[in-house]
């Protein structure tokens, strides 16, 4: 591991599973001052070769057994499917690395706690690339939530829509059980929007009320399982499709605020739509990811208003966000890389600054979304009743196992 007085001149990171997301981690850390790509593994040879060659890294492994065993590596970034995460992180921990792991963190609650586990064992940094953390503009709308400029917080709804999956001929692996598990939409961007509603209002979701739907329940199947691969050419194989393409939830936070959150997949129009709003007594504000460098501040008794993100008028908090001079807008891959750099800046602070970084999502934070996901999933089993949301982690992950009636997998 490397310390703050004792440390190698660039920290070597190696990269498994270099697939859509895997691009972007690796532009993020180019822009970094400091750290070295050695190389990759991909899901065979051969398909490593050819993605190292794509995204321009010198070396390719075999396999990521060979990459974990790679000595000079001290940073792991895993970006291979969802169910995948859980036995290559853990694998990567047990080999003393330090571990970047997209989201989800693992395929269940039961998982990200023997992850948690594995990483206080391991003394590494182990964190989450839940990347809307990064922008100014969420920053700035976290600083108003926890000071008092929105007052009492009452309601905090929004949605996370998207129309990738609108045509029944897309077909992916996010809604194949074996390798997502039970959740589709709720798990992939819903799991998003919970982590901003704790992370800007400072309170954690207490109950939930879920209602799921499949609004696509026969897909056609070609082979290929891509991401945004868009609809396939052929007719295709027809494949019944069990889990939630739609979702509709109420919420109850611990602070007494109540919240709304609608969750699709499959509506025409909707790219990367995701918006959330934090009402307070005093005011209200509103962060929308397909205008990421605004942020709407609404009052009662003033006009409304609509804050760019110019540097000089943020908080000192959201400032460091700001990367770019005002009327330069900041996109998503500047928010990515805000968060991998506060990673990589506590990998080498060795968890001694006095404070973490902002946008640091720990192992322990995605467990806790995961504990979420999995009570929105019991309370729609159950006929969309009301689940308390356990507040404790490792024992929350025990309770919603036992509401179930099932056992650790």
């Amino acid at each position: 591991m490397c310390v703050a007085n004792d440390r190698p001149a660039k920290l070597k990171m190696g990269l498994i599973g270099p697939g859509f997301i895997a691009e972007h981690h690796l532009d993020a850390v180019r822009r970094l001052e400091g750290v070295e790509i050695v190389g990759i593994a991909g899901s065979s040879p051969q398909s490593g070769r050819d993605r190292a060659r794509v995204l321009g890294v010198r070396q390719a492994f075999d396999s990521y057994h060979d990459l974990l065993a790679e000595q000079q590596i001290d940073v792991v970034h895993n970006t291979t499917p969802s169910h995948l995460h859980y036995e290559i992180s853990l694998a990567a921990l047990r080999a003393g690395k330090h571990v970047i792991s997209d989201k989800p963190l693992a395929s269940t609650a039961w998982q990200c706690e023997e992850l948690c586990e594995a990483a206080a064992s391991a003394g590494v940094v182990a964190a989450v690339t839940f990347n809307y953390r990064g922008y100014a503009a969420v920053q700035q709308a976290r600083t108003m939530a926890h000071g008092d400029e929105l007052g009492q917080q009452v309601y905090i709804h929004g949605h996370y829509l998207q129309d990738w999956m609108a045509d029944d001929h897309v077909f992916s692996w996010r809604i194949d059980p074996v390798c997502a598990g039970e959740s589709a939409a709720l798990i992939d961007v819903g799991a998003h929007w919970c982590d901003l509603a704790e992370y800007l209002s400072g309170s954690r979701i207490s109950q939930v009320l879920a209602d799921l739907h499949t609004a696509i329940p026969i897909r056609f199947s070609s082979g290929t399982s891509q991401t945004f691969a868009g609809p396939a050419r052929d007719h295709g194989t027809p494949v019944e499709v069990h889990c939630e393409d739609l979702a509709s939830l109420l919420l109850k936070f611990e602070n007494g605020a109540r919240g709304c959150l609608k969750v699709a997949q499959v509506l025409p129009g909707h790219k990367n739509d995701l918006q959330i709003e934090v009402c307070g007594r005093a005011a209200s504000v509103r962060w929308e990811q397909e205008k990421p460098n605004e942020l709407w501040i609404g009052y009662a008794n003033a006009p409304n208003a609509v804050m760019s993100m110019q540097a000089s008028l943020l908080a000192p908090q959201a400032r460091a966000y700001a990367s770019l001079p005002a009327g330069h807008p900041a996109g998503w891959p500047d928010a990515f890389r805000a968060v991998v750099s506060d990673i990589y800046d506590w990998i080498r602070a060795d968890r001694t600054a006095t404070r973490q970084p902002a946008t640091l999502c720990t192992f322990e934070d995605a467990h806790r979304i995961s504990v979420i996901i999995e009570s929105m999933l019991e309370s729609h089993k159950r006929g969309g009743v009301w689940i308390d949301v356990p507040q404790k982690n490792l024992e929350g992950t025990r309770e919603i196992v036992a509401a179930a009636g099932g056992e650790r997998r």
